[in-house]
């Protein structure tokens, strides 16, 4: 069972912590809470098998919340003395004193037990910063010459990104956690131009809270994908242009994903469903009176919002308002049951308790409500991917996520792919170009007729899910399987690009 690095423990987190806490208490804060984080992120970049360049940063700080007077205070610091604390702590609760003249909304947050000593750390093996970074060019340099040497590439870009989050949070009612959680993503891509036509394949390998041992054999099988590039390439490259028109679609999990977290998981959020985030890219369709009876999806369809799945980039114990990582109902089926909630959302409609989607991506930034590991669940008994295909008389197989657009109500859309495969009668007859489907969020799910089994379910996810003013990124993961779509209409990309 993995440890905290004992270099994080040996910083003063406790020390500042109190020292912060008492000022907070004896300047008269009603709740205040301390979050010391060190977030350490390396990325790594080849082109044709040669280092690009590489990044490696260190963030080290400590943040101080307050509420007085009803009104949010907020602070940072990096100076790592009792003193420098509670000077933090008495500016952010000055800064609750001034604001409280503009604010005409009082800040309470929904009770929660007290979590004292609470320890967790992610499950993964092996640390990606205890490897050599030599090693890890390594490798991505060997995976990108192995598909040079294939007269179908032309050209390979290959990339890792790893990071390793650690955090020490106390509040004044008692919580104190420590938390160590790490994430790696690994991609690669091959291109290749041919007759005067340029295309390129990604891998599918999604990002994931794992350690470097995702690379080299668990959890994905990166030489046995790297191996089908070259002939999925040129299958692409000489595939002919979708004709626009009505489609069955399966989807796998590798693209499902990114239509759920851009029409679920962001629809779901209860700051934008109640107007307050609305400057980064919209509020929501699925606004508060509809809790209860929208018709989301169809009867088929059950979506989580889980902080607690194994591997999940939004995978933690505590969120950073020390509240216990949960797993809850978002739609059931087919209607909308649940929002992404933080502490004062929660106690503001009703709910109780959060469900601990409060996060804060640096020690610089205030905590924000930010999405869950949102998934779709698979049927028990569902069908597997190639029983989905043989369902369908006319359609297309889609795999890999590659661009999107979304309005900012988080209800009309457009998709398109990595890869597309026609379907006849039942079988797949080879690869289509130039392909995007598009419907609004509730047409989209209510024509789902089947979801696969536990077999075809994949955990995808990405490390950069953007919010928030100034701009928050958040690493989130989302679950699915496949699952068959009827009557979705699809777009030929190039036509309606003008060319």
């Amino acid at each position: 069972m993995r440890q905290i690095d004992p270099d994080f423990l040996a910083l003063p987190l406790r020390q500042l912590a109190d020292a912060a806490l008492q000022t907070a208490r004896d300047l008269g804060a009603e709740h205040a809470d301390f979050r010391f984080e060190r977030v350490r992120a390396e990325t790594m970049r080849l082109y044709d098998a040669r280092l690009e360049g590489s990044i490696d940063s260190d963030d080290l700080g400590y943040a101080v919340r307050v509420i007085k007077g009803g009104t949010w205070g907020f602070a940072a610091g990096i100076e790592l003395t009792p003193q420098a604390a509670a000077a933090v702590a008495a500016q952010a609760v000055e800064v609750a004193t001034v604001a409280a003249a503009v604010n005409r909304e009082p800040i309470e947050l929904a009770p929660e037990p007290v979590h004292a000593d609470a320890t967790w750390v992610s499950s993964y093996d092996v640390d990606p910063f205890d490897v050599p970074a030599k090693d890890k060019v390594g490798l991505l340099a060997d995976w990108s010459a192995d598909l040079l040497k294939d007269t179908r590439v032309d050209h390979v870009s290959a990339s890792l990104m790893a990071v390793k989050e650690q955090k020490f949070y106390a509040d004044s009612a008692g919580t104190v956690t420590t938390q160590q959680r790490v994430r790696v993503h690994p991609q690669l891509t091959a291109a290749k131009v041919a007759d005067g036509r340029f295309d390129d394949m990604r891998t599918l390998a999604p990002p994931v809270g794992r350690g470097y041992e995702y690379l080299t054999g668990t959890g994905w099988d990166f030489p046995g994908e790297l191996a089908r590039i070259p002939e999925l390439l040129a299958e692409k490259l000489a595939a002919p242009s979708v004709e626009a028109g009505s489609y069955d679609l399966v989807i796998a999990p590798s693209n499902l994903w990114l239509t759920i977290h851009e029409s679920i998981g962001h629809a779901t959020e209860l700051d934008r469903a109640l107007g307050y985030e609305a400057a980064y890219a919209g509020t929501s369709f699925a606004t508060f009176d509809k809790l209860g009876n929208l018709e989301y999806g169809s009867p088929i369809m059950n979506v989580t919002g889980d902080r607690t799945v194994e591997h999940g980039l939004a995978t933690i114990g505590y969120d950073d308002e020390g509240v216990a990582g949960q797993s809850f109902d978002i739609v059931k089926d087919g209607t909308l049951a649940g929002y992404q909630l933080d502490r004062r959302m929660a106690l503001m409609k009703g709910f109780g308790r959060s469900n601990g989607c409060a996060f804060g991506d640096s020690p610089g930034h205030m905590p924000i409500q930010r999405m869950a590991n949102v998934s779709l669940r698979p049927a028990p008994d569902g069908p597997s991917t190639e029983e989905l295909v043989s369902r369908v008389e006319r359609g297309i197989l889609i795999e890999g996520d590659k661009s999107w657009s979304i309005d900012m109500q988080r209800y009309n859309f457009q998709f398109t792919g990595q890869r597309f495969r026609r379907i006849e009668n039942g079988e797949l007859k080879g690869q289509l170009r130039d392909v995007a489907y598009q419907a609004t969020t509730t047409d989209f799910w209510r024509s789902m007729e089947a979801v696969g089994g536990p077999e075809t379910y994949v955990l995808g996810g990405a490390f950069n899910c953007g919010k928030g003013q100034p701009g928050q990124v958040a690493p989130v993961s989302h679950g699915c399987p496949s699952a068959l779509f009827r009557g979705v209409r699809i777009l030929n990309t190039v036509q309606e690009g003008g060319k």
